[in-house]
C-alpha cells in the first residue's frame, strides 16, 4: 500500500483484498479484525477506536460469510432464522390475543351496565303501567 493513502482508505482498500482473496481462493482467507489490519498497515487499536464504519462492515462481512460454511451451519443457520421468525409470530399472536382479551373485558363490562340500564326501565315502566291501570280503572 502506498504511504499516501489515507488510512481509512488503506482499510477499505485491505477489506476489498480480503472479499477478492475469498472469492478467488480454494482456500479463502477468513474475515478477521487482524487480518485487515495486517494488510492496512494499523493496529488494531486503530481500527477499533477511529474506523468503526469500516469495523461495522468487517462485522457484516464475517456474518454473512459465517452462515456458508459448512452445510451444518447452514442448517443451523436456517433453523435459527425459522426460531427467530416463529418468535416474532408467537409474539404477534400475543398481542392479539391481549387484543381480544380486552375487547372481550369491555363488552362484558358494556353489557352489564345495559343490563342494569335495562332492569331499571322495566321497572320504571312497570311502575308507569301500573300507575296508568290505577288511573284508568
Amino acid at each position: 500500500m502506498t504511504d499516501n493513502l489515507s488510512t481509512a482508505e488503506r482499510l477499505q482498500n485491505a477489506l476489498s483484498d480480503l472479499i477478492d482473496q475469498h472469492a478467488s481462493d480454494k482456500k479463502p482467507s477468513t474475515f478477521t479484525a487482524t487480518a485487515l489490519c495486517r494488510r492496512a498497515g494499523i493496529s488494531r487499536n486503530t481500527l477499533y477506536r477511529y474506523h468503526r464504519s469500516v469495523l461495522h462492515e468487517l462485522h457484516k462481512l464475517q456474518h454473512k460469510h459465517a452462515r456458508n460454511t459448512t452445510p451444518t451451519q447452514q442448517a443451523f443457520a436456517a433453523l435459527r432464522d425459522e426460531n427467530t421468525a416463529q418468535r416474532t409470530q408467537l409474539c404477534q399472536l400475543a398481542t392479539l390475543v391481549d387484543h381480544y382479551f380486552v375487547a372481550w373485558s369491555e363488552s362484558q363490562t358494556l353489557l352489564k351496565r345495559r343490563e342494569a340500564e335495562l332492569a331499571s326501565l322495566r321497572k320504571k315502566s312497570k311502575l308507569i303501567l301500573k300507575a296508568y291501570r290505577e288511573t284508568n280503572n
